[in-house]
């Protein structure tokens, strides 16, 4: 029986409402918009989604184990605050990110033009090279919650692998 792994796969999700008064935040980047995701923290999807994938990859839980909503020292947290602390986690296990593979669905705003600034602030705080993180922006053709523009979803799968060195 195989009981130890030098590469590990995980996967996230996460979904937030949409509503006034509150900063678009994607990927540790502020984007322009008459909304935003409302949410304990900064409610940053994409950083969350991604946060869980590597925490699932070694069977950690999720952000809620870590950063419990109902602690107000997480309230209106950076969640640029908060990967790096999981980052340190993940590296304090001697684990080095393979790849990230992630999807942000949004009917609204257009993310293309945001995607780059996106990758390279996460990029930053994970310290890998831009080009291990892929970030695709997608709709919801109008289907459900998100198609309706009630909120933003986004999902994440992480590959970890064992430093060895």
């Amino acid at each position: 029986m195989i009981t130890d792994f030098n590469l590990r796969i995980g996967n996230g999700y996460d979904i937030h409402r949409l509503g006034p008064g509150r900063p678009l935040i994607l990927g540790g980047v502020k984007i322009e918009h008459e909304l935003g995701l409302v949410g304990h923290s900064d409610a940053d999807v994409l950083t969350h989604a991604i946060m869980d994938a590597m925490l699932g990859a070694l069977s950690l839980g999720d952000i809620g184990h870590f950063f419990p909503p109902n602690e107000a020292k997480w309230k209106d947290a950076d969640s640029m605050d908060l990967l790096t602390h999981v980052y340190h986690v993940v590296r304090a296990g001697c684990w080095e990110i393979g790849n990230i593979d992630s999807v942000v669905v949004a009917e609204r705003p257009k993310l293309k033009p945001h995607i780059e600034a996106m990758r390279s602030r996460l990029a930053d705080v994970l310290e890998v090279k831009s080009d291990l993180i892929s970030i695709k922006a997608t709709t919801n053709e109008q289907l459900g919650p998100v198609g309706r523009e009630e909120g933003i979803a986004a999902y994440a799968v992480v590959l970890l692998h064992k430093n060895e060195g």
